[in-house]
């Protein structure tokens, strides 16, 4: 996803306050609630079997948040508010999607259960501008930070998007406050199935003020965005390191012929 034409705070986006915007997306007072009791009553348990969470201590309660999770499938979409959503932090997720997700009926649902689109062939500044305003309201967005769904189960490198859309919220508003925590979702198989048990690891925040050292030049943002990028494909490559280091010790050993 190629942010390159996001304006740098010092020129379009007005630091201290928020980016007027029409409406892009929003959280409905109706079905939102229901998606969310349906999802936890209803779909999640009739098809997964098991599903293990850790880490839920390190999900805010209020602040502006990216939840940066791997993309391993569909599902990863309705586990995310299982796990961190409503029942567990008072909060209501807010998903970037692809253009292509929100057309017809679907798109309709989308985007009034908190999901918003960007072209990612052809981002538009409002749309991207749209992610900067739900964090400066102290929104708690999901980015998948390596873009498409990967079934290898290993971090394929991530795109820079994430990172700019951070560290151009922290730097409209300094002091902001915006963290980004990393999130690996694992299914045990490389497509989910009927009864397959789920693993849900969330990761200790990355402050995003730190990458910005109190600077707002383009350069220092352009510097940050990098770091940030780097530190959190660092990070998520240590999460499901461990989780397959954890797994193969479980293990039992095979007899010596």
């Amino acid at each position: 996803m190629n942010f390159s034409k996001l304006p740098e705070p010092s020129t379009d986006v007005p630091k201290g306050g928020a980016i007027a915007l029409p409406p892009q997306s929003r959280c409905s007072p109706v079905l939102t609630p229901l998606a969310y009791f349906l999802g936890q009553h209803l779909v999640i348990p009739a098809y997964f079997g098991p599903i293990a969470i850790a880490g839920q201590a390190y999900l805010p309660t209020s602040g502006p948040v990216i939840l940066a999770p791997t993309h391993r499938a569909r599902w990863d979409s309705i586990l995310l508010p299982f796990a961190a959503g409503r029942l567990v932090t008072g909060r209501d997720l807010r998903f970037m999607v692809t253009a292509d997700e929100v057309k017809g009926v679907q798109g309709w649902f989308i985007r009034r259960l908190g999901g918003f689109a960007v072209n990612v062939r052809r981002p538009t500044v409002a749309s991207l501008r749209h992610g900067i305003e739900l964090l400066l309201e102290g929104e708690m967005l999901v980015i998948y930070p390596e873009g498409g769904i990967r079934r290898d189960d290993r971090i394929h490198g991530l795109k820079p998007g994430l990172a700019r859309l951070a560290v151009q919220a922290e730097a409209t508003r300094p002091g902001l406050g915006v963290q980004v925590l990393p999130v690996d979702i694992y299914y045990g198989e490389a497509f989910p199935h009927w009864r397959c048990p789920v693993q849900i690891q969330i990761g200790s925040p990355l402050a995003v003020h730190s990458y910005l050292n109190g600077e707002d030049s383009p350069e220092a943002l352009k510097t940050g965005a990098k770091q940030l990028t780097a530190d959190l494909q660092a990070q998520l490559e240590t999460m499901v390191g461990d989780r397959k280091a954890k797994a193969a010790a479980a293990e039992p050993m095979l007899p010596q012929p």
